[in-house]
Protein backbone atom coordinates (compact mmCIF):
# COMPACT_ATOMS: atom_id res chain seq x y z
CA UNK A 1 0.00 0.00 0.00
CA UNK A 2 2.80 2.38 0.06
CA UNK A 3 3.13 5.16 -2.80
CA UNK A 4 5.36 4.19 -5.72
CA UNK A 5 6.34 1.10 -3.78
CA UNK A 6 8.19 -1.13 -6.56
CA UNK A 7 8.34 -4.89 -6.39
CA UNK A 8 11.50 -6.59 -6.42
CA UNK A 9 11.33 -10.07 -7.75
CA UNK A 10 14.18 -12.55 -6.68
CA UNK A 11 16.60 -13.78 -9.11
CA UNK A 12 17.83 -17.64 -8.70
CA UNK A 13 20.52 -19.65 -10.07
CA UNK A 14 22.14 -23.14 -8.91
CA UNK A 15 25.26 -23.01 -6.76
CA UNK A 16 28.28 -24.95 -7.28
CA UNK A 17 27.64 -28.58 -8.73
CA UNK A 18 29.83 -31.72 -7.62
CA UNK A 19 31.38 -33.85 -10.60
CA UNK A 20 30.95 -37.25 -10.57
CA UNK A 21 31.44 -38.03 -13.90
CA UNK A 22 33.24 -35.78 -16.48
CA UNK A 23 32.75 -35.85 -20.15
CA UNK A 24 34.26 -38.33 -22.39
CA UNK A 25 35.42 -37.68 -26.05
CA UNK A 26 33.72 -39.82 -29.05
CA UNK A 27 36.57 -42.53 -29.99
CA UNK A 28 36.54 -44.98 -32.88
CA UNK A 29 35.11 -47.96 -30.85
CA UNK A 30 33.23 -45.76 -27.96
CA UNK A 31 30.80 -42.73 -28.38
CA UNK A 32 31.31 -39.88 -26.29
CA UNK A 33 30.04 -39.63 -22.81
CA UNK A 34 28.12 -36.73 -21.04
CA UNK A 35 29.27 -35.17 -17.45
CA UNK A 36 27.43 -36.36 -14.44
CA UNK A 37 26.96 -34.28 -11.52
CA UNK A 38 25.33 -33.88 -8.46
CA UNK A 39 23.27 -30.32 -7.42
CA UNK A 40 24.43 -28.27 -4.21
CA UNK A 41 21.56 -26.31 -3.99
CA UNK A 42 20.74 -22.77 -5.50
CA UNK A 43 21.53 -19.20 -4.28
CA UNK A 44 19.76 -15.89 -5.19
CA UNK A 45 21.65 -14.01 -8.28
CA UNK A 46 19.95 -10.78 -8.06
CA UNK A 47 17.08 -8.59 -7.13
CA UNK A 48 15.75 -6.41 -9.52
CA UNK A 49 13.30 -3.69 -9.09
CA UNK A 50 10.57 -3.83 -11.29
CA UNK A 51 9.74 0.00 -12.34
CA UNK A 52 6.63 -0.56 -14.36
CA UNK A 53 3.59 1.91 -14.01
CA UNK A 54 1.27 1.91 -11.06
CA UNK A 55 -2.22 2.71 -10.40
CA UNK A 56 -3.14 6.37 -10.28
CA UNK A 57 -4.90 7.79 -7.05
CA UNK A 58 -6.83 10.67 -7.34
CA UNK A 59 -6.15 13.45 -4.23
CA UNK A 60 -7.51 16.02 -5.33
CA UNK A 61 -4.45 18.40 -4.37
CA UNK A 62 -2.75 20.64 -7.02
CA UNK A 63 0.59 19.98 -6.01
CA UNK A 64 0.47 15.90 -5.92
CA UNK A 65 2.06 14.72 -9.06
CA UNK A 66 2.39 11.33 -10.57
CA UNK A 67 4.54 10.25 -13.60
CA UNK A 68 2.51 8.83 -16.51
CA UNK A 69 5.44 6.48 -18.05
CA UNK A 70 9.38 6.22 -17.78
CA UNK A 71 11.29 8.84 -15.62
CA UNK A 72 12.05 10.10 -11.84
CA UNK A 73 11.29 13.31 -10.08
CA UNK A 74 14.88 15.08 -8.47
CA UNK A 75 14.99 15.99 -5.02
CA UNK A 76 17.75 17.74 -2.92
CA UNK A 77 19.36 16.26 0.15
CA UNK A 78 21.65 18.94 1.23
CA UNK A 79 24.03 18.50 -1.71
CA UNK A 80 23.55 15.19 -3.16
CA UNK A 81 20.78 14.72 -5.73
CA UNK A 82 18.49 11.55 -5.19
CA UNK A 83 15.45 10.26 -7.40
CA UNK A 84 11.76 9.28 -6.53
CA UNK A 85 8.63 8.37 -8.22
CA UNK A 86 6.56 9.88 -5.24
CA UNK A 87 5.01 12.85 -5.96
CA UNK A 88 3.35 13.35 -2.88
CA UNK A 89 4.91 17.62 -2.47
CA UNK A 90 3.69 20.57 -0.92
CA UNK A 91 5.21 24.47 -0.55
CA UNK A 92 6.88 25.03 2.53
CA UNK A 93 6.61 28.29 4.86
CA UNK A 94 9.18 29.98 2.09
CA UNK A 95 7.33 28.95 -0.74
CA UNK A 96 9.63 26.25 -1.69
CA UNK A 97 7.93 22.58 -3.10
CA UNK A 98 8.92 19.77 -0.97
CA UNK A 99 8.08 15.97 -0.74
CA UNK A 100 7.10 14.90 3.14
CA UNK A 101 10.98 14.71 4.50
CA UNK A 102 11.32 18.31 3.55
CA UNK A 103 13.39 17.48 0.19
CA UNK A 104 13.43 20.12 -2.23
CA UNK A 105 11.42 19.13 -5.76
CA UNK A 106 14.14 19.91 -8.60
CA UNK A 107 13.61 22.06 -11.78
CA UNK A 108 13.62 25.59 -13.37
CA UNK A 109 12.64 28.96 -12.52
CA UNK A 110 11.18 31.21 -14.39
CA UNK A 111 12.52 35.01 -14.73
CA UNK A 112 9.54 37.18 -16.21
CA UNK A 113 7.67 34.45 -17.40
CA UNK A 114 10.88 32.88 -19.09
CA UNK A 115 12.05 29.62 -18.77
CA UNK A 116 15.36 28.47 -19.20
CA UNK A 117 15.64 24.48 -19.59
CA UNK A 118 19.87 24.40 -20.45
CA UNK A 119 20.27 26.16 -17.04
CA UNK A 120 21.37 24.30 -13.85
CA UNK A 121 18.22 22.93 -12.20
CA UNK A 122 17.29 24.78 -8.59
CA UNK A 123 14.64 24.14 -6.15
CA UNK A 124 11.11 24.94 -7.32
CA UNK A 125 9.81 27.97 -5.56
CA UNK A 126 6.94 29.97 -5.59
CA UNK A 127 6.32 33.05 -5.77
CA UNK A 128 4.23 34.04 -2.49
CA UNK A 129 3.03 37.52 -2.89
CA UNK A 130 4.94 38.24 -6.27
CA UNK A 131 3.15 41.21 -8.31
CA UNK A 132 2.64 41.22 -11.90
CA UNK A 133 3.44 44.56 -13.15
CA UNK A 134 0.62 46.90 -15.04
CA UNK A 135 1.11 46.94 -18.80
CA UNK A 136 -0.16 50.08 -20.66
CA UNK A 137 -2.29 49.28 -23.52
CA UNK A 138 0.17 49.30 -26.75
CA UNK A 139 -2.61 47.28 -29.45
CA UNK A 140 -6.12 47.38 -30.00
CA UNK A 141 -8.37 45.26 -32.35
CA UNK A 142 -11.59 46.28 -33.64
CA UNK A 143 -13.62 43.73 -35.63
CA UNK A 144 -16.78 42.93 -37.26
CA UNK A 145 -19.21 44.62 -40.19
CA UNK A 146 -19.94 48.30 -40.88
CA UNK A 147 -23.39 47.73 -42.32
CA UNK A 148 -23.31 49.39 -46.05
CA UNK A 149 -26.92 49.73 -46.41
CA UNK A 150 -28.01 51.80 -43.55
CA UNK A 151 -29.34 54.76 -44.00
CA UNK A 152 -29.30 55.54 -40.19
CA UNK A 153 -27.05 58.67 -39.69
CA UNK A 154 -25.82 58.53 -35.97
CA UNK A 155 -22.58 57.22 -35.82
CA UNK A 156 -21.63 53.63 -34.59
CA UNK A 157 -19.36 53.37 -31.35
CA UNK A 158 -17.30 50.95 -29.82
CA UNK A 159 -15.20 50.85 -26.65
CA UNK A 160 -12.90 48.41 -24.70
CA UNK A 161 -11.19 48.98 -21.25
CA UNK A 162 -7.61 49.72 -21.67
CA UNK A 163 -4.99 50.98 -19.25
CA UNK A 164 -2.36 53.12 -19.11
CA UNK A 165 1.37 52.94 -17.95
CA UNK A 166 0.34 53.10 -13.96
CA UNK A 167 -2.37 50.20 -14.26
CA UNK A 168 -5.18 52.65 -14.34
CA UNK A 169 -8.35 52.36 -16.37
CA UNK A 170 -8.76 54.16 -19.37
CA UNK A 171 -11.83 53.93 -22.12
CA UNK A 172 -10.61 53.70 -25.63
CA UNK A 173 -13.26 53.89 -28.25
CA UNK A 174 -13.62 54.10 -32.16
CA UNK A 175 -16.33 56.20 -33.61
CA UNK A 176 -17.67 55.52 -37.50
CA UNK A 177 -20.14 58.26 -39.38
CA UNK A 178 -20.98 56.94 -42.87
CA UNK A 179 -19.82 59.17 -45.67
CA UNK A 180 -20.93 57.08 -49.00
CA UNK A 181 -21.24 53.65 -49.70
CA UNK A 182 -18.11 52.44 -49.41
CA UNK A 183 -16.58 55.11 -47.16
CA UNK A 184 -16.43 55.85 -42.88
CA UNK A 185 -15.07 58.37 -41.17
CA UNK A 186 -13.34 57.01 -37.93
CA UNK A 187 -12.85 58.93 -34.49
CA UNK A 188 -10.67 57.33 -32.04
CA UNK A 189 -10.44 58.43 -28.16
CA UNK A 190 -7.82 56.91 -25.67
CA UNK A 191 -8.93 58.84 -22.61
CA UNK A 192 -6.59 61.61 -23.24
CA UNK A 193 -6.02 62.10 -26.84
CA UNK A 194 -8.41 62.44 -29.52
CA UNK A 195 -7.81 61.86 -33.34
CA UNK A 196 -9.68 61.75 -36.77
CA UNK A 197 -12.19 62.20 -37.73
CA UNK A 198 -10.32 59.57 -40.68
CA UNK A 199 -11.27 58.50 -43.77
CA UNK A 200 -11.77 54.59 -43.79
CA UNK A 201 -13.07 53.44 -47.20
CA UNK A 202 -13.62 49.70 -48.43
CA UNK A 203 -13.31 47.64 -51.38
CA UNK A 204 -16.62 47.34 -53.57
CA UNK A 205 -17.25 44.55 -52.36
CA UNK A 206 -16.98 45.66 -48.77
CA UNK A 207 -13.51 43.98 -48.00
CA UNK A 208 -10.10 44.99 -46.91
CA UNK A 209 -10.60 48.48 -45.17
CA UNK A 210 -7.94 50.99 -46.60
CA UNK A 211 -5.88 52.14 -44.30
CA UNK A 212 -5.87 49.19 -41.75
CA UNK A 213 -3.69 50.88 -38.71
CA UNK A 214 -4.43 53.54 -37.06
CA UNK A 215 -2.70 55.38 -34.05
CA UNK A 216 -4.13 57.56 -31.04
CA UNK A 217 -1.94 58.48 -28.48
CA UNK A 218 0.13 55.17 -27.96
CA UNK A 219 -2.44 52.68 -29.13
CA UNK A 220 -2.04 51.11 -32.60
CA UNK A 221 -5.76 50.07 -33.90
CA UNK A 222 -5.85 47.19 -36.31
CA UNK A 223 -9.32 47.18 -38.06
CA UNK A 224 -7.75 44.86 -41.03
CA UNK A 225 -10.81 42.25 -40.21
CA UNK A 226 -13.58 44.75 -40.32
CA UNK A 227 -15.97 44.70 -43.00
CA UNK A 228 -18.69 47.02 -45.08
CA UNK A 229 -21.18 44.26 -45.90
CA UNK A 230 -25.12 44.93 -46.54
CA UNK A 231 -26.67 43.82 -43.32
CA UNK A 232 -26.76 44.48 -39.31
CA UNK A 233 -23.62 46.33 -37.67
CA UNK A 234 -21.35 43.98 -35.50
CA UNK A 235 -18.36 45.94 -35.02
CA UNK A 236 -16.87 46.10 -31.72
CA UNK A 237 -13.59 46.38 -30.25
CA UNK A 238 -12.53 42.90 -29.59
CA UNK A 239 -8.78 43.08 -27.33
CA UNK A 240 -6.24 45.27 -26.08
CA UNK A 241 -3.07 44.00 -24.50
CA UNK A 242 -3.01 46.11 -21.51
CA UNK A 243 -3.43 44.90 -18.26
CA UNK A 244 -3.84 46.29 -14.46
CA UNK A 245 -1.38 45.10 -11.52
CA UNK A 246 -2.15 41.89 -10.51
CA UNK A 247 -1.43 39.64 -7.13
CA UNK A 248 -0.36 35.63 -7.64
CA UNK A 249 -4.04 34.36 -6.95
CA UNK A 250 -3.27 30.61 -7.93
CA UNK A 251 -1.53 28.39 -9.93
CA UNK A 252 -1.87 25.08 -12.23
CA UNK A 253 1.04 21.94 -13.03
CA UNK A 254 0.84 21.07 -16.61
CA UNK A 255 1.53 17.46 -18.19
CA UNK A 256 4.90 19.01 -19.12
CA UNK A 257 5.34 20.26 -15.75
CA UNK A 258 4.96 23.73 -16.09
CA UNK A 259 4.23 25.75 -13.00
CA UNK A 260 1.64 28.49 -14.63
CA UNK A 261 0.92 31.21 -12.15
CA UNK A 262 -2.63 32.77 -12.38
CA UNK A 263 -3.02 36.63 -11.54
CA UNK A 264 -5.93 38.92 -10.22
CA UNK A 265 -5.77 40.97 -12.99
CA UNK A 266 -6.52 37.63 -14.77
CA UNK A 267 -3.55 37.28 -16.72
CA UNK A 268 -1.12 34.12 -16.23
CA UNK A 269 2.66 33.65 -16.51
CA UNK A 270 5.25 30.56 -16.29
CA UNK A 271 6.47 30.37 -12.92
CA UNK A 272 9.12 27.35 -13.47
CA UNK A 273 9.05 24.21 -14.87
CA UNK A 274 9.68 20.97 -13.01
CA UNK A 275 12.87 18.65 -14.24
CA UNK A 276 12.47 14.87 -14.88
CA UNK A 277 15.56 12.55 -14.81
CA UNK A 278 15.74 9.31 -16.85
CA UNK A 279 19.00 6.71 -16.45
CA UNK A 280 20.48 4.36 -19.06
CA UNK A 281 20.06 1.71 -16.51
CA UNK A 282 17.00 2.27 -13.94
CA UNK A 283 17.46 -0.78 -11.84
CA UNK A 284 21.09 0.12 -11.25
CA UNK A 285 19.70 2.88 -8.74
CA UNK A 286 20.19 1.93 -5.45
CA UNK A 287 17.56 2.04 -2.59
CA UNK A 288 18.08 5.13 -0.12
CA UNK A 289 15.01 5.29 1.77
CA UNK A 290 11.99 7.31 1.89
CA UNK A 291 11.04 5.70 -1.35
CA UNK A 292 14.06 7.92 -2.73
CA UNK A 293 17.31 6.11 -5.15
CA UNK A 294 20.57 7.36 -5.43
CA UNK A 295 22.72 7.01 -8.74
CA UNK A 296 25.24 4.15 -9.24
CA UNK A 297 27.99 3.43 -11.18
CA UNK A 298 25.94 0.68 -12.96
CA UNK A 299 22.52 2.56 -13.30
CA UNK A 300 24.48 5.89 -15.23
CA UNK A 301 24.18 9.45 -14.60
CA UNK A 302 21.12 11.29 -14.27
CA UNK A 303 19.82 12.62 -17.75
CA UNK A 304 17.44 15.67 -16.85
CA UNK A 305 14.76 16.85 -19.52
CA UNK A 306 11.32 18.11 -19.89
CA UNK A 307 8.55 15.76 -19.37
CA UNK A 308 6.80 14.47 -22.25
CA UNK A 309 10.47 14.76 -24.35
CA UNK A 310 12.89 11.81 -25.34
CA UNK A 311 11.11 9.37 -23.82
CA UNK A 312 10.57 10.82 -20.74
CA UNK A 313 6.61 10.43 -19.40
CA UNK A 314 3.76 12.96 -18.65
CA UNK A 315 3.01 14.48 -15.31
CA UNK A 316 -0.61 14.63 -14.17
CA UNK A 317 -1.58 16.84 -11.37
CA UNK A 318 -4.09 16.01 -8.19
CA UNK A 319 -2.92 12.38 -8.70
CA UNK A 320 -0.54 9.94 -7.22
CA UNK A 321 1.29 6.44 -8.61
CA UNK A 322 0.26 3.33 -6.32
CA UNK A 323 2.44 0.27 -5.82
CA UNK A 324 2.94 -1.63 -9.02
CA UNK A 325 2.25 -5.08 -7.00
CA UNK A 326 -0.02 -7.48 -8.15
CA UNK A 327 -1.01 -8.76 -4.62
CA UNK A 328 -2.81 -12.24 -6.31
CA UNK A 329 0.20 -12.79 -7.76
CA UNK A 330 2.52 -12.55 -4.76
CA UNK A 331 0.55 -15.23 -3.02
CA UNK A 332 0.60 -17.15 -5.77
CA UNK A 333 4.11 -16.51 -6.06
CA UNK A 334 4.49 -17.14 -2.05
CA UNK A 335 2.64 -20.92 -2.21
CA UNK A 336 4.76 -21.95 -5.42
CA UNK A 337 8.11 -20.74 -2.96
CA UNK A 338 6.16 -23.00 0.06
CA UNK A 339 5.67 -25.68 -2.09
CA UNK A 340 9.36 -25.79 -3.44
CA UNK A 341 10.37 -25.54 0.02
CA UNK A 342 8.06 -28.58 1.69
CA UNK A 343 9.63 -30.22 -1.52
CA UNK A 344 12.98 -29.82 -0.98
CA UNK A 345 12.68 -30.34 2.83
CA UNK A 346 10.70 -34.14 1.99
CA UNK A 347 13.84 -34.82 -0.34
CA UNK A 348 16.51 -33.99 2.76
CA UNK A 349 14.33 -36.18 5.14
CA UNK A 350 14.00 -38.85 2.52
CA UNK A 351 17.49 -38.75 1.85
CA UNK A 352 18.10 -39.22 5.82
CA UNK A 353 15.96 -42.17 5.95
CA UNK A 354 17.62 -43.57 3.18
CA UNK A 355 20.66 -43.47 5.09
CA UNK A 356 19.51 -44.83 7.95
CA UNK A 357 17.74 -48.10 6.29
CA UNK A 358 22.04 -47.72 4.67
CA UNK A 359 23.30 -47.92 8.48
CA UNK A 360 20.98 -50.43 9.76
CA UNK A 361 21.47 -52.82 6.77
CA UNK A 362 25.24 -53.05 7.50
CA UNK A 363 24.47 -53.71 11.25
Amino acid sequence: STTVFMSSPSVFVDALSQMTKTAGAPAAAIGGTNPAQVGLGVRSAAIVTNFGQGTAQATGRSTDLMINGDGFFTVRSGSESLYSRAGAFAFDANGTLVNPDGLALQGWNAVNGVINNNAAPADITLPIGSLLPPAATANMTVIGNLPADTTNVNPITTSIQGYDSQGNAVSLSATFAKTSATTWDLTLDDGTNTTGPTSVSFNPDGTVPNPTTFTVGAVNVDLSSVTNFAGASTVQASSQDGSAAGSLQSFSIGGDGVLTGVYSNGLKQNLGQVAVATFNNAPGLEKSGGSTYRSTVNSGLAQLGVAGSTGRGTLQAGSLEMSNVDLAQEFTNLIIAQRGFQANSKVISTSDELLQALIELKR
